[in-house]
């Protein structure tokens, strides 16, 4: 009798996850993750060529190490002003991001890396200022990435990952490499986290274990100062950022590293006049 109370006892605790409760569906929330399929995402498994950077597990989006593609998991639908929920958690020495109001999608192909100076952000600079890589195309020997450009809300080790130790502005919260968080909020590496993002036209709210880390806005000066900053080698992505579309997909980010996410449910707010 014991065995069978834990196993009922985990069953419903499985079953809390990926929904939505009675209230949350009348206030007009929206599962985004149902827990076992990709309905509202992109299926890499279904890009031309197919991804296996994703997995379904556990009830999670999982990231796959080491994969042939290494791309961000997007939505099917584009989001203006919208506010979202979700959980995360990351492996030892991990990043993720979640991505918002992206501008683009770049495919780099490594057997037609474009060399030069300015590191990853002049790879990038020259690969869309003149494309060579093509993922219909990429030979059966070769790995890619697919970038998306926009804005995002770092989630990472804070205390392992290199970046993480790079200043406040690359930690768990922050508006990665433009504002910093006001307090550090996440649990330790392996830990589950919830999330809250809120954009509102130029206006966007960071919360982190209920904690709003972040309040700022997209035109905020240090975002400008940033986006110049960082991509300064690359004039058309600086172009992008710096005159931002106000709709896109939303993306759950694919660094490399192993890390899960569930829970994942969003409401559209309504624009004013």
């Amino acid at each position: 009798m014991r065995l069978a109370a834990l196993l009922a006892l985990a069953a419903t605790a499985t079953a809390q996850h990926n929904a939505l409760t009675p209230q949350e569906k009348s206030d007009g929330w929206i599962l985004l993750f149902d827990g076992k399929t990709y309905r509202h995402w992109q299926d890499p498994a279904k890009k031309h060529v197919p991804g296996d950077g994703w997995v379904i597990l556990d009830g999670c989006l999982k990231t796959v190490p080491h994969a042939r593609i290494t791309e961000d998991l997007l939505t099917t639908d584009s989001w203006d002003d919208f506010d979202l929920k979700f959980e995360w958690k990351v492996s030892a020495g991990a990043n993720t991001g979640l991505k918002y109001r992206l501008q683009h999608i770049l495919f780099i192909d490594e057997q037609k890396l474009q060399p030069g100076p300015n590191g990853f952000e002049g790879l990038l600079g020259r690969e869309i200022e003149s494309p060579k890589s093509d993922r219909a195309h990429i030979a059966p020997n070769s790995r890619g990435q697919e970038y998306t450009i926009g804005f995002e809300m770092q989630l990472i080790d804070d205390q392992r990952h290199p970046d993480a130790l790079r200043g406040a502005d690359r930690q768990t919260g922050s508006l990665y490499s433009m504002i910093a968080r006001t307090q550090a909020a996440a649990h330790p590496a392996g830990e589950w986290n919830n999330a809250r993002l809120v954009v509102r036209g130029q206006h966007v709210e960071h919360w982190v274990n209920d904690v709003k880390v972040l309040d700022a806005l997209l035109d905020d000066p240090r975002v400008k100062e940033g986006v110049a900053k960082r991509w300064g080698p690359a004039p058309a992505i600086r172009m992008l950022l710096s005159r931002p579309m106000t709709d896109g997909p939303i993306g759950l980010q694919h660094h490399g590293d192993e890390v899960w996410f569930r829970d994942i449910r969003i409401r559209r707010i309504p624009r004013e006049d």
